[in-house]
């Protein structure tokens, strides 16, 4: 899993030896120094869901109607509602929706609350079983009185917002975020007025101004209270990471803007542009519950195979020398290094080489004993260590050494930001096969994916598909 274990393909990085220390530093932007108010309340109130929560219930309640006046039991009526509540969408959106565009969903949500009342009924009441008349006339009754509450919603809202649009920031190339400003301004309909942009080479061009500096920045915010943040180019979450997550922080939604490259699938649409929204909140790289899983399995495996790792640190004793711990400084979450433990398989000429050799010299001809460490990745084992003393977790992004981190942030879009998250000992991108000499560009999809979209879940699922992948070990 690590990568001094590889022979460089023709698209690996370049192997110069530097002469002096390597800054590992985030590319240009990702710690501009920039000061943004913290927790800065919004100019205005954010959209409160109350108004179509009460449209919502008030068309539950008419629905309810036709149940009373079947003289059906009070149970009924709250097992309806509760279920009807219960399948109301919580997703945030850009831009406010037309009356059309929710009437497959109002109808649906409506339609499994119905018929899971009346089959829930059913099989409780027997005798008091709804009639299809019944269902069909009180589906019909909250889908077009929902519709019909919703509209006025929107359509208040939407009139709020010609009036007063949310100010926002566009990060990105200059000529991208001029393309995606004026169309956003071409469409007031979405509810969105570009302020400024922000761009790493802050060039001149005409339409919205280029903010030049970091006290531009700070003077858009502020004065124009933005409360939105498009990013049109992949590259921005790795060199403004830092400004973003200080926009995030001043309480700015920040949307992530398909400006060039094939529309993300089912994503919401923004001036006709595909988006997503971002999730920058530091809790989704280091939640509590994360940590009580590594604790809890790095402690319980530790234990399991303490005479194991005995076992194979006298064998390495015996056939190859003293020295049997291999520790190697890595760069772990928000850039901060740290030593990583494995078993020693392979003694690099110097220090230079142990840091800046991308492959090993003379890998083929390690003894038999470390060749088998390495592809069963027993090796890796003293990495639960690292875990429990909470410089690495479980399942994150794989750690490089300072040297590579520098190389890949400069060459590849989005590297930076996988230091979002404690690093791992297994991943996302480990169990779909990049091991190992493979692509980095893909591991940093792969990676930034899995904190986007992080779950308790996804790490149980990540350790399952690890386990069974040591059961046919490969090596990597």
């Amino acid at each position: 899993m690590t990568a001094e274990r590889t022979v460089p393909s023709p698209g690996a990085p370049p192997r110069e030896h530097a002469s002096s220390p390597v800054s590992v530093l985030p590319p240009r932007g990702t710690d501009s120094g920039r000061r943004l108010p913290a927790s800065r309340p919004p100019d205005r109130p954010a959209v409160s869901p109350l108004p179509l929560l009460a449209a919502d219930g008030a068309a539950i309640l008419l629905a309810a109607g036709v149940l009373a006046t079947a003289r059906s039991h009070p149970s009924l009526l709250a097992l309806l509602i509760t279920a009807s509540l219960l399948l109301r969408p919580r997703t945030a959106r850009p831009a406010v929706p037309g009356l059309l565009d929710e009437v497959p969903a109002v109808l649906g949500r409506a339609a499994v609350a119905w018929l899971a009342t009346a089959a829930l009924w059913a099989a409780y009441r027997p005798e008091q079983a709804l009639s299809a008349g019944t269902v069909l006339t009180g589906l019909a009754t909250q889908v077009t009185a929902g519709c019909v509450l919703r509209a006025v919603v929107h359509g208040r809202r939407r009139a709020a917002l010609r009036r007063h649009p949310h100010t926002a920031l566009v990060v990105g190339p200059v000529a991208t975020a001029q393309r995606v400003a004026a169309a956003v301004l071409r469409h007031p309909r979405c509810g969105v007025r570009p302020v400024g942009i922000v761009a790493a080479q802050a060039e001149g061009g005409e339409g919205v101004p280029v903010l030049r500096t970091d006290e531009e920045v700070e003077r858009a915010v502020i004065q124009n209270g933005v409360r939105a943040v498009l990013t049109v180019h992949p590259s921005v979450r790795a060199e403004q990471g830092s400004l973003l997550r200080m926009l995030a922080d001043a309480g700015c939604v920040v949307w992530e803007v398909d400006a060039d490259t094939a529309p993300y699938p089912a994503r919401e649409r923004l001036a006709g542009f595909s988006c997503r929204r971002l999730d920058l909140a530091p809790a989704r790289g280091g939640g509590f519950g994360k940590r009580m899983l590594d604790i809890a399995v790095s402690a319980t495996l530790l234990l399991l195979v303490s005479p194991l790792l005995l076992v194979c640190a006298v064998a390495l004793r015996i056939w190859d020398g003293p020295g049997v711990v291999f520790r190697q400084e890595r760069i772990g979450r928000d850039g901060k290094p740290f030593t990583l433990l494995k078993f020693r398989t392979h003694r690099p000429v110097d220090e230079h080489e142990s840091a800046t050799r991308w492959s090993v010299a003379d890998e083929n001809e390690m003894r038999r004993f470390c060749r088998m460490l390495r592809r069963t990745s027993l090796d890796e084992l003293l990495q639960l260590w690292n875990v429990l003393r909470g410089d690495m977790s479980l399942v994150g992004p794989r750690p490089e050494r300072p040297y590579f981190v520098a190389q890949f942030s400069q060459t590849y879009p989005g590297y930076a930001a996988r230091h979002r998250m404690r690093t791992g000992i297994t991943g996302l991108a480990q169990i779909h096969g990049l091991r190992g000499d493979t692509s980095i560009e893909d591991r940093c999809r792969f990676d930034n994916a899995y904190i986007d979209d992080w779950s308790l879940w996804q790490d149980v699922c990540i350790l399952l598909r690890t386990a069974a992948t040591l059961v046919r070990p490969t090596g990597s």
